[in-house]
């Protein structure tokens, strides 16, 4: 899984002009499932995003999750993150997980997430989205389960 993690003041996402997720503080990810990707891996990076300590304290520092300040999380699916760009200008998309699959995976997800308290809002899977946002910092993290999996194991 591929995650694009942008820390907000507020966002929504709305589908044909209408609003079908919102939050005020908290998180926005981006989300793309790869081929193979299983429920562990959207077990994990669940709790790692919910965990990541890039809130401020009161040191101004960033220290606290998403946890710990009391943030939503806003889940959009987003199957261009498996864009591959190797080979000429049109991106090539063979790597992104089937639809079916994928869309099991993503509400996995985004139900683990709530599992660990924040309120979680999402998009609408395979919909045309336009997502709004106000990013906070801007910080703004990417995480590959892959890669980072691999780096836990060594």
């Amino acid at each position: 899984m591929r995650a694009v993690v942008q820390r907000v003041r507020s966002a929504r996402v709305s589908v044909a002009g209408e609003v079908v997720g919102a939050i005020g503080p908290g998180l926005v990810v981006l989300l793309g499932v790869g081929r193979g990707d299983a429920e562990v891996e959207a077990e994990l990076l669940a709790e790692k995003i919910a965990e990541l300590r890039i809130f401020a304290d009161a040191d101004d520092k960033m220290n606290r999750s998403l946890i710990e300040v009391g943030g939503a999380c806003l889940v959009v699916s987003q199957f261009t993150l498996y864009a591959d760009l190797r080979r000429g200008r049109r991106p090539f998309f063979g790597e992104a997980e089937m639809p079916e699959r994928a869309r099991t995976l993503v509400e996995h997800f985004a139900g683990c997430v709530a599992a660990r308290g924040p309120e979680v809002a999402r998009g609408v899977f395979g919909a045309m989205m336009q997502v709004e946002l106000i990013n906070d910092g801007p910080v703004t993290i990417v995480i590959d389960s892959r890669e980072w999996q691999a780096s836990r194991r060594t």
